[in-house]
């Protein structure tokens, strides 16, 4: 590999993911059991997890949702839906900050139709986000647990963009930390700034251990999940169609 005229190499990034799973899986470990309960407890009586989650935090709920290994019983909002679900034009999301507009979560939110039993886990790297705040305001005043996947050390050093002046954490009913840095990117450049983030990693990591979580929990009760199969193996597309179709109404995918 060629080296780098400065002091930055690709191995001190692999130092700082390595670091990132350690304070994961060193300090988050009661907040996700405490999470996994709160999740296991809504599919038990028939709840569907919603996941939300904006810009590079969708990735998150790309984790939680729709594949491989994954709980089927679990629904992916974007902000694209009021495109794809809503009717709107596709213009309505022309502005690449979007994701501050509170008044796009009500509309999110009212296409999903989700039952007062379904739980809320969303996803946001700073916490301050309008949409992001709004959808946890709202998913808190119909009745939903929510579960925040964030950063501590980002949310901190940010002010919130809701009118509220209320960050994602504030709203939570478990709040756990992704352990990326202010800024996201972990690698500093000699003349300032950053590069390299780490909160994609992280994130997936809280999921997959969410899922885990979740499904030691509902195996505790008798209960087995439903789970997809990869539908590149044999038989994964008629498992996950035929599971899917308990859930008709309550989940959607699509190809984006």
């Amino acid at each position: 590999m060629p080296t780098s005229p400065i002091a930055l190499t690709s191995a001190d990034y692999v130092t700082a993911v390595q670091g990132l799973i350690a304070h994961i899986t060193d300090t988050q470990g009661e907040a996700i059991g405490r999470a996994a309960d709160i999740i296991a407890a809504s599919l038990a009586d028939g709840g569907v997890l919603q996941a939300f989650g904006s810009g590079h935090s969708e990735a998150a709920s790309m984790e939680l949702v729709g594949r491989a290994g994954g709980l089927i019983a679990t629904n992916r909002i974007a902000l694209r839906d009021i495109v794809l679900f809503g009717g709107e034009p596709a213009e309505v999301l022309a502005d690449p900050k979007s994701e501050r507009d509170p008044a796009l979560a009500r509309r999110i939110y009212d296409l999903v139709k989700a039952q007062p039993k379904d739980v809320f886990v969303i996803t946001s790297q700073s916490g301050g986000n309008g949409s992001i705040v709004e959808m946890a305001h709202i998913a808190k005043a119909e009745g939903h647990p929510v579960v925040a996947i964030t950063s501590l050390a980002h949310t901190a050093g940010i002010t919130s963009r809701h009118h509220s002046g209320r960050k994602l954490l504030e709203l939570a009913d478990v709040v756990i930390d992704n352990g990326a840095p202010h800024g996201d990117s972990v690698l500093p450049l000699p003349d300032g700034g950053s590069v390299c983030a780490v909160s994609s990693i992280g994130n997936a990591l809280i999921a997959q251990l969410l899922t885990a979580e979740t499904v030691i929990r509902l195996l505790d009760r008798g209960i087995r999940p439903d789970v997809y199969l990869s539908a590149n193996i044999a038989g994964g597309d008629v498992s996950n169609d035929d599971a899917e179709a308990r859930y008709a109404g309550r989940i959607r995918r699509s190809a984006s």
